[in-house]
């Protein structure tokens, strides 16, 4: 038993050094280096260093704007009273002032700040307030609706501390960003998370989207402010949050960094803001679309529409060719393509990576302004028709660039509506198609005013809505 006993332990202890010249031997890998904290520095790891670098560029913007309030009893809306004493029969009504709140980004030393443009939407004064808690009146140098950007000045003279851009095309799913910014109002604050998704197309909150999706958390008052990298640089603004109770779940978007040099480089070169147009345009791939035409991928936009004379007819680009990448940036939607290209200037030039018939190939193609043609003859419709009060214009690229709207690129559209007149009774709104009138198909404002010259007996008007065809029966 005993010579048995002394047979193992020797066998273990063989063993054991065997394992140990393995392990000594063996190559250090991150895998095997990890190990537990030994020094207070390696326990006191912390964002602080990022933090003091980037906090003094982020400001607090304040707004106040003017509304109008007219405090009245039903009694003052009742027509028999209305129709003696008039429309403002229970006094007209006050002024009051309203203010927000927001956040923002200085981006150059000389006071230059971007935020977002929900957070000045209808500012009659703007208030920046440094991180050091200095106060500064701010002027709008541009606004834009489309990319919810914008861009102030601040109205002093001096240095102010300024954060540089990364490049949000770097961005990795899981690298570590922060979110600073105000949130309700209590200061100040930095919040940590990672980078969830990148090229977020289907978020509706701009027309030109492509959204870093983060977990750091952003809240009321975060709108405007800064999500920057480890090292310090911008590369996205805090725009928007998913949420049912209006905090933050871990579901926050940011407008990239380079659509943000896009806005900036426009606000400070005074110069209107038109994106590029190559005169095409298409929907998503979808599984079946992939299907058919045998693709690898279900990403890309397949064209379905070239406009006649322009860049993407030039360039030969045809109905059916998928594209897939603008200036080896691929991108999977239709709306990613939008937003490559707002990123791009007129007057240069794109390659375009093109699958056509099972083939990769590539086109060059010009990158134009958006031609105003036909001329948008600006019309506001008087007299007695449905159309009273509506203002309306010819469709044309340079109009579908300035507004916004979805759709074809020709046709009569309304532009905007007179309050309480007989469109805006109807529910006519800004947007409208006005498809035909009469069974006449309105192409023109012209053919449009032709009709309401005349007196109708009845009206039989259609008109085109977000993709939906609205029909409406009057008699004259």
């Amino acid at each position: 038993m005993g010579s048995t006993a002394k047979n193992r332990r020797s066998s273990c202890l063989i063993a054991c050094l065997a394992w140990l010249f393995v392990l000594t031997s063996s190559p250090v890998t991150a895998e095997t280096a990890k190990s537990v904290p030994k020094t207070k520095a390696e326990i006191t790891l912390s964002f602080a260093p990022v933090v003091k670098k980037v906090a003094p560029a982020v400001v607090n913007i304040y707004t106040k704007r003017i509304a109008q309030q007219r405090v009245r009893s039903p009694l003052f809306d009742d027509p028999f009273f209305r129709r003696f004493f008039g429309r403002n029969f229970g006094g007209a009504p006050k002024r009051r002032m309203q203010g927000s709140l927001g956040s923002g980004v200085i981006v150059r030393s000389d006071g230059v700040v971007v935020t977002n443009a929900h957070v000045i939407k209808g500012a009659n004064q703007i208030t920046i307030v440094t991180a050091d808690r200095r106060e500064y009146e701010a002027k709008v140098l541009l606004r834009d609706r489309r990319t919810d950007l914008a861009v102030l000045r601040i109205k002093a003279d001096g240095k102010f501390t300024a954060l540089s851009f990364g490049d949000a095309d770097e961005l990795e799913v899981g690298d570590l960003v922060l979110a600073v910014g105000n949130p309700f109002g209590v200061g100040q604050t930095v919040t940590s998370g990672i980078v969830s998704a990148v090229a977020r197309t289907t978020v509706g909150i701009t027309d030109f989207r492509s959204f870093i999706q983060t977990d750091a958390a952003i809240n009321p008052g975060n709108s405007g402010g800064a999500l920057v990298t480890m090292d310090g640089r911008l590369v996205g603004i805090n725009t928007a949050i998913y949420s049912r109770t209006g905090g933050s779940i871990g579901i926050g978007f940011a407008i990239p960094s380079n659509m943000v040099q896009a806005i900036l480089t426009s606000a400070l070169a005074g110069t209107p803001l038109l994106r590029p147009w190559i005169g095409a345009g298409g929907q998503d791939i979808n599984a079946d679309i992939a299907g058919s035409l045998g693709l690898k991928r279900v990403a890309g936009m397949i064209v379905r529409k070239i406009h006649k004379d322009g860049p993407a007819e030039k360039a030969g680009l045809k109905r059916g060719d998928v594209i897939t990448a603008i200036n080896g940036k691929s991108f999977l939607t239709a709306q990613g393509l939008r937003y490559r290209l707002a990123l791009l200037k007129i007057g240069g030039k794109a390659k375009l990576t093109v699958i056509r018939n099972g083939k990769t190939i590539e086109i060059s193609i010009d990158l134009l302004a958006p031609p105003e043609t036909p001329p948008r003859n600006l019309t506001t419709i008087a007299g007695y028709s449905p159309f009273a009060g509506a203002t309306i214009a010819n469709l044309s690229p340079r109009l579908t660039e300035e507004t916004g709207f979805q759709g074809p690129e020709d046709g009569v559209v309304i532009l905007d509506i007179a309050r309480g007149s007989p469109a805006h009774r109807l529910r006519m709104a800004r947007g409208d198609m006005i498809i035909s009138v009469n069974g006449v198909a309105i192409t023109r404002v012209s053919t449009l005013k032709e009709m309401v010259a005349e007196p109708q007996r009845n009206w039989f008007v259609q008109l085109r809505r977000r993709g939906q065809l609205i029909t409406l029966r009057l008699r004259g």
